[in-house]
This record gives C-alpha cells, sequence and structure tokens, in this order.
C-alpha cells in the first residue's frame, strides 16, 4: 500500500477498504443503514496515557453522519477518519466525533478533503475538545 493510500475496517460491519488520499468517500454500507444512522447511547472508552491523547469535536445536528477526517501535521496524506454520530445521555443528543489513541502533537482536521483546523494541539493524558457547533449546515465553515 502506498503512503497516499489507508486501508481501515468499519466496526460495526467488519468490511475492510482502501482510499485514495484526496477522494470523496462514499461510505454507504450494503444491507442496511449506515453505522451513523443510529443515535449511539453507548459508553466511549478512551485510550489515553503517557504521550497519548484524545480529541472530542462537538458539531451541529447538520453534520451528523459527516466523515472528519484528521492527519499528524505534516503528514496530510495519512489521516484516519470519524463519522459525527448521534449519542445520547438521557434526553440529550450531542453529535460528536471522538477520536482517541493520538500521539501527542498537533494535527489537521478535514471535512469533504478540506483542511478545517490546523495545529490542533493534543497532550498526552488529556482529552482536547473543538466546538463546531453555531456553523449552521456548512460542514466546511471555518472553526
Amino acid at each position: 500500500m502506498s503512503s497516499t493510500q489507508h486501508s481501515h475496517v468499519h466496526k460495526g460491519n467488519g468490511h475492510v477498504h482502501d482510499h485514495d488520499r484526496g477522494h470523496t468517500p462514499d461510505h454507504s454500507h450494503p444491507a442496511g443503514e449506515s453505522y451513523a444512522a443510529r443515535p449511539h447511547p453507548e459508553f466511549v472508552v478512551l485510550d489515553l496515557g503517557e504521550g497519548v491523547g484524545a480529541l472530542i469535536i462537538d458539531a451541529d445536528p447538520a453534520m451528523h453522519g459527516v466523515e472528519i477526517e484528521i492527519s499528524a501535521t505534516g503528514d496530510d496524506g495519512r489521516r484516519q477518519h470519524k463519522e459525527v454520530l448521534e449519542r445520547r445521555a438521557g434526553d440529550h443528543a450531542a453529535f460528536t466525533a471522538v477520536f482517541d489513541g493520538l500521539r501527542e502533537g498537533s494535527y489537521t482536521l478535514w471535512v469533504d478533503g478540506v483542511a478545517r483546523a490546523r495545529e490542533v494541539a493534543i497532550d498526552g493524558g488529556a482529552i482536547a475538545e473543538l466546538d463546531w457547533t453555531g456553523n449552521g449546515s456548512d460542514p466546511a465553515a471555518a472553526a
């Protein structure tokens, strides 16, 4: 696999596929709804520790199901991604993307192939949080 591709497994359906850098991903899944279609009441367990942190992005409901990618600063071609999911606590709905197991450093966040935030700092043993609410229905609006 070249440095311009990445491979991953989607939790919940187990299929693996590659992405070319610069693509517009289609994450529709055969035989049913996407992973993001349902509310997610389950707890989120974060991988944190020495030199390893996490990032939580709070988003508007309009971003539900939108894929957010993350790359280490200076390594734009190697990205991980998460969908904005509806998470529930009682009657309260929150729309979040959660990245954990991130090595301490700075990162770029991408929406639809466009850098939305750069130099996002991740500290080991800590959870960084970005508030992307209040941007209406434009997931590419500046943070």
